[in-house]
């Protein structure tokens, strides 16, 4: 697996599209407002970008993010992960948003010991990590 991580509209999925063999995506934010939950992460796909939407989906619902990515493991192994890192800034007054950042770092932390590579984009340019 290939985690592809970055500061919101830094070009993550154009660099792993350019970078990669991706032909199929899944955007767990697609058709979701930013004060909407995401969708399930769906591992037919190539790559599975807006990990974030997901996690958000998880805090809302009660759960942890690591735990479903824990439980459904062989299905990621060769998927480009893109997920938005939201540890940096202020931190939100909202408890949900601040469970949000926590539960998206714990998801990232869990991914990157996984990952095969980590690359970190800023400004579409990818960085590799790991």
């Amino acid at each position: 697996m290939k985690l592809i991580f970055g500061g919101a509209f830094q070009g993550k999925l154009e660099y792993a599209k350019k970078n990669f063999d991706i032909k199929s995506v899944h955007d767990c934010g697609a058709g979701v407002s930013s004060e909407a939950s995401g969708t399930e992460p769906d591992f037919s796909k190539d790559a599975v970008c807006a990990l974030e939407k997901f996690v958000l989906r998880c805090v809302r619902d009660g759960k942890e993010a690591a735990d479903f990515f824990r439980e459904n493991k062989e299905k990621w192994q060769d998927k480009v992960l893109i997920m938005t890192d939201v540890s940096q800034g202020i931190v939100p007054m909202d408890a949900d948003l601040r469970a949000f950042r926590e539960m998206n770092g714990r998801l990232m932390l869990y991914l990157a010991s996984e990952a095969e590579e980590v690359i970190r984009v800023f400004c579409g340019i990818g960085k590799k990590v790991k």
